[in-house]
């Protein structure tokens, strides 16, 4: 059996947690809040330390340090993040759903998500050639399937 299956979330380990994130990149793009009505507007501008080709971080370990409001998803936290996309594992997990098919631990390929059009890797363009005042121009919808 799958360890996904078999632990709740706060009984894996680092290692199979870490395993779970697909690499989509969605918690990377920008997301843009309404201050009068919390509304959440997705971006498809994506933190300057995302690699849009690989969809990976390129500085994972110490993203935080440099990008302090960088999602870092727990356990603990994962139902604060009630924006992430249905197609998160973190999420779908969370909400007693099994991985989708197209992830890599069910599908066994690593690049099948980013041919099927499951990651940001043909939509994203990097924050470092937009400027923060113009992320408005840049809102997209996700298209949830």
């Amino acid at each position: 059996m799958a360890f996904w299956t078999e632990k709740t979330l706060t009984e894996m380990s680092p290692e199979e947690w870490e395993s779970l994130c697909d690499g989509c990149g969605n918690c990377c793009l920008h997301v843009l809040q309404d201050e009068d009505s919390d509304a959440l507007a997705f971006t498809n501008v994506a933190c300057h330390l995302l690699n849009i080709k690989t969809c990976h971080c390129t500085d994972y370990t110490q993203r935080k340090t440099i990008v302090p409001e960088c999602t870092n998803i727990t356990a603990d936290t994962v139902n604060d993040f009630h924006w992430l996309p249905q197609s998160c594992a973190y999420r779908r997990l969370s909400e007693g759903k099994d991985l989708p098919s197209w992830h890599y631990l069910v599908a066994g390929d690593k690049h099948y998500m980013h041919r099927d059009g499951h990651s940001v890797k043909k939509l994203a363009i990097s924050a470092q050639v937009v400027h923060p005042d113009d992320y408005e121009d840049y809102i997209i919808r996700w298209v949830e399937p």
